[in-house]
């Protein structure tokens, strides 16, 4: 202990290059080096001085004392970030201020949009100005800042979730732009003010709620197709871009190439990214993760940065682009992405096939899978109780775009095949047709043209929206997924299955069983307390269920707010630390989406 004293003393006496963590005057860290550690590295430019052993046996003692020293008070600041009370955010006083303050710097920004797009017309120069070639920012402040009831409500309440927060935002803003978000971020830090960021509020475990009220800042204006470079299979698009837009308007350009990912139609790049999503077509293209090559992020204090460059892979440094990808913006706001694209497949096939029972169903899914049919793009599942409701629903409209089809209320299997030619595909369709008689599959339907594999595809992709279309009034669903190794998938969906069927209440099972990822919806009265009890109960013996399978209890919905404890059971403490580390080293008031994937330590005790 004295030899670390001393050397601690020596590390003092010399007035090391040892960065300190300082703050300003709005309380923001930033890193200082003292000036006469600069002078001297001035003084000794070049060659370095030779040094006798001796001399350079002390130098070595001395950084390491100086290291230890150091590495000692990053670790008292983070332990006293930790043990701090619960973070203190903004009052409604301050928020007022706040807002204030980023309507005079937006209105700054447009006005100046203004006189350079002015400046460029009067010179004939495109390139001038900002944005000049799509015209000026919206003027009109109003539009960009909403403090309506109604607003604020459809931000703060999603219909399908049961995730949902009773506190509600102080106001919405609508950026247009990566500076505005910067300008929106550096002055909500200067307040500790939250920030929530909202896409498409299809979220289904709370992720745009606000649960500590402060501003949700919705991308929906960022929606701009920035660049689309086909010889490269990439392009560049601001967060509010919806990706069903995005592959028509590769699909218009003869790209020949398109976005993968398949989740709900009305998802938004933003949430795509920060959910980490994936859909239908994850068993064959892998999940958003593997789409993105580069981000521009605002952290919470404004500062910009941008993850990597251009190419499709890199090796160079920390992979800042995976941190961000399922952060859900708790660790910084996404402006722009760099997506690749796929190659649009040059044959493609949907085909159906009923089942006895979900169980069956599900076996015959893993053996699918266990074939290695490059063919099988797409595998997904649908209980007897889906197909009931889309029935109830006037079941799906057929290829004439006139009459409409009912379908068996029966477990059934929907597939997707893609190849480089035909022969490949119907080779592919016979072999899953075989598989599915050896588990009392009925015979494939398939369809012979692209008006027949929509027809036949929109019961899919129709299932959300038709159980909400007929949700009893004052009754929420409950809607939640895992996912599992293959081998368990079959076991664990017949299990969940059964046990939610002894609720007595309307309950289904959908899914993309092709990568061990299931649904389960119930839908129930939040105003009965014994059955809402009951559903979190079966819901919840689900995900410990999940678990114990080696599983995880999130398979594509992210964490949100509705899976924070289960995400503890499924990582573990530790885990859970590190991960409150990275979001202190860039979020220290805990002012970026808070109250998500998992809590302040200091809550965690109450």
């Amino acid at each position: 202990m004295k030899s670390i004293l001393r050397l601690r003393a020596i590390a003092r006496a010399r007035k090391t290059t040892t960065p300190r963590i300082c703050a300003n005057t709005n309380g923001q860290a930033f890193r200082e080096t003292s000036t006469s550690s600069r002078s001297t590295s001035s003084r000794h430019e070049g060659a370095l001085p030779e040094r006798s052993p001796a001399g350079a046996a002390i130098a070595l003692l001395a950084a390491m004392g100086i290291a230890l020293y150091a590495g000692m008070r990053v670790e008292r600041l983070i332990s006293k970030h930790e043990s701090n009370k619960a973070p203190i955010y903004a009052s409604n006083h301050e928020m007022h201020t706040a807002l204030d303050e980023i309507e005079g710097e937006l209105r700054q920004a447009r006005e100046q949009s203004h006189r350079n797009f002015g400046e460029s017309l009067t010179s004939n120069n495109d390139n001038a100005g900002t944005r000049s070639d799509q015209g000026p920012l919206t003027l009109e402040l109003e539009d960009l800042i909403s403090t309506d009831d109604t607003d604020i409500q459809n931000h703060a309440f999603s219909e399908w979730s049961t995730s949902n927060s009773t506190n509600k935002p102080f106001a919405i803003i609508y950026p247009e732009t990566t500076e505005d978000v910067s300008t929106i971020a550096r002055i909500c830090t200067k307040h500790r003010v939250p920030m929530v960021p909202y896409g498409a509020g299809s979220s289904v475990e709370g992720s745009f709620s606000a649960p500590h009220s402060g501003f949700t800042v919705d991308f929906s204006r960022m929606d701009k197709i920035l660049s689309i470079h086909p010889d490269d299979m990439d392009c560049v698009v601001q967060p509010g871009v919806n990706w069903v837009t995005l592959n028509k308007t590769l699909a218009d350009a003869g790209a020949g190439l398109f976005v993968p990912m398949d989740p709900s139609p009305t998802a938004l790049v933003g949430g795509m990214i920060a959910t980490n999503c994936s859909g239908t077509n994850a068993m064959r293209y892998g999940t958003m993760k593997d789409w993105v090559v580069n981000l521009t992020i605002v952290l919470a204090d404004g500062t910009v940065l941008k993850t990597r460059r251009r190419p499709r892979k890199s090796s160079a440094g920390y992979d800042l682009t995976r941190l961000f990808v399922g952060a859900e913006g708790t660790l910084g706001f996404v402006t722009e992405a760099t997506l690749k694209l796929a190659v649009v497949p040059r044959e493609t096939g949907i085909a159906t096939c009923s089942f006895p029972d979900v169980k069956s169903a599900s076996a015959a899914a893993v053996r699918m899978m266990r074939e290695g049919m490059t063919g099988l793009a797409a595998l997904e599942i649908m209980d007897e109780m889906q197909m009931k409701v889309i029935n109830r629903g006037g079941g799906t409209l057929k290829s004439d775009g006139k009459s409409r089809r009912l379908w068996r209320e029966e477990a059934t299997l929907f597939f997707k095949f893609s190849g480089a030619d035909r022969q490949s595909v119907d080779a592919d369709v016979r072999r899953v047709e075989q598989i599915a008689k050896q588990f009392g599959g009925t015979k494939l339907e398939s369809a012979s043209n692209e008006k027949e594999k929509d027809a036949i595809w929109a019961a899919r992709k129709e299932a959300l929206w038709a159980m909400l279309a007929q949700r009893e009034e004052g009754t929420e669903i409950w809607s939640t997924d895992v996912a599992v190794p293959l081998s368990r998938l079959s076991e664990i969906i017949d299990v969940s299955k059964k046990e939610s069927s002894e609720l007595g209440l309307f309950n289904s099972v959908l899914g993309h069983v092709g990568d061990g990822n299931f649904h389960q919806s119930v839908m129930y009265h939040p105003s009965d307390k014994d059955e809402t009890a009951k559903v979190a109960k079966c819901v919840q013996t689900m995900m410990d269920r999940a678990l114990e399978m080696e599983g995880t209890v999130s398979g594509e919905h992210a964490i949100g707010l509705g899976k924070m404890k289960s995400l503890h059971k499924e990582v573990g403490e530790e885990t859970i630390n590190m991960m409150r580390r990275l979001k202190l080293a860039v979020d220290p008031f805990w002012l970026l989406n808070p109250g998500k994937v998992f809590e302040h330590k200091a809550e965690g005790r109450k």
